[in-house]
């Protein structure tokens, strides 16, 4: 049967090298001409196995897998999940008590605000400066070091993907288990691969173009990092309290330059008619952020 799956052509010459290797069995080029690959787009029909986002208000969503014969039981009435299936995302559905539901394709925000966890998570407002202060985009390499729940992983793995890939640390079993689940759920291990190992002289793979640290003791891995690190690249690190932060940047002093540290916080706006003013509830200190680049000595 012919696949009649909507498809995106892509992209301009200058791509081309990045494709080629993506694709090596369609290596299709003529002269002055695009370079055409065949692409699938996002489905945007809700299916069996997919996630959606049910959402009725800021304070009450649910992150659900959709199956069949499957019922959430809530306050707004039971949610047939399996009538759900063949509807597309965006549409509105109404519980028995004729509450409203948004019927959401998930973002990797939901995702991660979703996740099981067991440990702190690295909120979306870090998540954001992390990845643009160490340059992390598409092809990226990636160390990551104390995987924890895998937020930070999830977040990475969807900016990397196609080409590139996370390379994710901890010792701790359970927490490679919760984070391996996690990033089956948003679709992401593919990019990622998890290693239950102490990354302290052990880290084993090289010319990493930046390397997220989110250790109690930061300072005591920045020399095996440096190693890992190619010429330029960008180390980081997550810091509950300053005293970890003045380590850090002391350790940071040799084979670094560019050292730099901060701090984000987030106020959202309570935006109505006439009554717009700022939420009285923030969220306020999460981690201290320090950063450096690797430099030759």
């Amino acid at each position: 049967m012919q696949d009649s799956t909507p498809i995106l052509l892509v992209c301009t010459r200058a791509d081309l090298t990045k494709v080629s290797r993506i694709y090596p069995q369609n290596p299709y080029l003529k002269e002055d001409f695009y370079h055409l690959e065949r692409v699938r787009l996002p489905c945007m029909t809700i299916e069996e196995g997919s996630y959606v986002l049910l959402f009725h208000n800021r304070s009450k969503k649910w992150l659900v897998k959709v199956t069949s014969e499957k019922k959430m039981h809530t306050h707004l009435g039971v949610i047939d999940i399996s009538s759900l299936i063949g509807l597309k995302y965006g549409s509105i559905h109404y519980t028995p008590l004729g509450k409203i539901i948004y019927l959401l394709k998930p973002t990797i925000h939901d995702f991660i605000m979703k996740s099981e966890r067991r440990t702190q998570i690295v909120y979306p407002k870090d998540l954001g400066y992390i990845a643009v202060r160490a340059g992390i985009t598409n092809g990226s390499r990636v160390l990551e070091i104390g995987t924890g729940s895998g937020a930070i992983t999830t977040f990475l793995s969807s900016l990397v993907k196609l080409t590139g890939h996370i390379y994710s640390y901890d010792i701790n079993h359970e927490s490679v288990e919760i984070a391996r689940r996690n990033l089956n759920k948003a679709g992401m291990s593919d990019f990622v691969t998890l290693k239950e190992l102490d990354a302290h002289n052990a880290i084993e793979e090289r010319d990493f173009d930046a390397a997220i640290v989110d250790l109690g003791d930061p300072w005591t891995i920045v020399q095996d990092v440096l190693e890992a690190l190619r010429p330029s690249g960008c180390f980081v690190a997550i810091c509950p309290t300053i005293n970890q932060v003045e380590k850090t940047a002391i350790a940071l002093r040799s084979g670094f330059a560019d050292i730099d540290c901060s701090e984000i916080m987030i106020r959202t706006i309570e935006a109505r008619e006439g009554m717009t003013r700022p939420s009285m509830r923030m969220v306020g200190h999460t981690a201290y952020l320090i950063f450096a680049r690797k430099v030759l000595t």
